[in-house]
């Protein structure tokens, strides 16, 4: 029932542009989660599978649009949180680069990997919502002062030219066959338009998951441990001692998925675990950067599948939550490099679920990914 006091930085920016905000939409509590179902309120549905989950954590975002409750809708992405569940359900959605969108506003969970952006029902709209929310906030030391773009101009339809590459690490084991098949059929179609297609290599793609897992989650420990009913969230009712207050409060206030990860956090963050863990992986996730910025110099942008497998069933994953977080193995990556990534529907498997495609650029190239999105989308 919590009601903010002030509006976001991209709410202003939407609501000056003359845009109608018709809700608010469900979601993953405190955007931990990959399906919904971690939600306070319930669990969302796939508008193109009622016994399906939309993806997470701004699964109810992508439903809105998928259903056409709405033109457009905004999510939050620390890991795949809009791009994998614009996949799940059929729409376009966009991360865009670390600091280009404020995140004044935005509840934090891992702050050094959030981002806002739009789902949207084509690229032209996606390119439309970030003309409008990005731009410099003096309210958020992480935003960058970059020139006022219409990223619309970008959207010329030739590509004739551009390189894009196709990792291999990408193409392995636990892929779905019917989303390899798609993503194969999207690079034929590339090259039928013009573009150049080159196998590139991101060798620390495996380590992606684990990385992400140390440093969201020692971020959303830090993060979270303001919640403690004194300043913010719940406050249990009939606290007898200051102890009890935290205790009942977060006991009270964080679901489980949220609680394993505080925990998790709080572990890796501990003395004697700290180098071991933290340290390690902010090491790894430099050379996870170093990756893509060295595939790069090769290439203009590059193209993967969104998720290995198309929507899976409500209850299906929540048992087993290692399972769940391999369903974002392809855009966690992204997340942890900063740069931008765009999912686009490409299809759908035999059963008529979607199946989205990414497309990754370079840092504040926005431009590009849209530009290829939309050729794809119109062709």
């Amino acid at each position: 029932g919590y009601v903010s006091p002030y509006s976001s930085f991209v709410t202003k920016k939407i609501l000056d542009a003359g845009a109608i905000i018709v809700g608010r939409t469900n979601m993953d509590e405190f955007a931990m989660g990959s399906s919904t179902e971690n939600s306070a309120f319930f669990t969302t549905r796939n508008p193109k599978g009622r016994d399906r989950i939309p993806g997470g954590s701004s699964g109810g975002s992508a439903a809105a649009v998928s259903a056409h409750h709405a033109s457009a809708s905004l999510g939050s992405d620390t890991g795949g949180s809009i791009r994998q569940p614009a996949a799940f359900t059929g729409v376009v959605g966009l991360k865009p680069t670390y600091g280009l969108v404020s995140r004044n506003g935005l509840t934090a969970f891992g702050s050094s990997l959030d981002q806002i952006g739009p789902l949207t029902k084509s690229v032209t709209d996606a390119a439309l919502m970030l003309s409008i929310i990005a731009g410099k906030d003096e309210n958020d030391s992480t935003s960058i002062a970059i020139p006022s773009t219409d990223y619309t101009k970008a959207l010329t339809g030739d590509i004739k030219g551009m390189r894009l590459g196709l990792p291999k690490e990408y193409f392995v084991k636990g892929l779905n066959d019917e989303v390899k098949t798609r993503i194969i059929e999207v690079t034929k179609a590339y090259e039928k338009l013009g573009a150049v297609i080159t196998e590139i290599s991101l060798p620390h793609t495996e380590y992606g998951v684990a990385v992400y897992y140390v440093i969201a989650t020692a971020e959303a420990s830090s993060n979270l441990a303001r919640f403690d009913g004194v300043r913010y969230g719940r406050r249990a009712k009939d606290a007898k001692q200051l102890s009890d207050v935290y205790n009942r409060s977060r006991t009270e206030g964080f679901g489980d998925e949220v609680k394993r990860r505080i925990l998790l956090g709080t572990y890796v963050l501990s003395s004697g675990y700290y180098d071991a863990y933290y340290m390690k992986a902010l090491k790894v996730r430099t050379l996870i950067k170093q990756d893509f910025d060295n595939a790069f110099k090769q290439v203009d942008a590059i193209i993967t599948p969104t998720t290995p497998t198309t929507a899976f069933k409500a209850g299906e994953k929540t048992a087993n939550p290692i399972e769940m977080y391999l369903s974002d193995i392809y855009t966690i990556t992204v997340n942890l490099a900063g740069v931008p990534g765009i999912s686009v529907p490409c299809g759908t498997d035999i059963a008529g679920l979607p199946i989205g495609f990414q497309l990754i650029g370079k840092h504040f190239d926005e431009a590009a990914i849209l530009r290829l999105a939309h050729a794809y989308e119109t062709r």
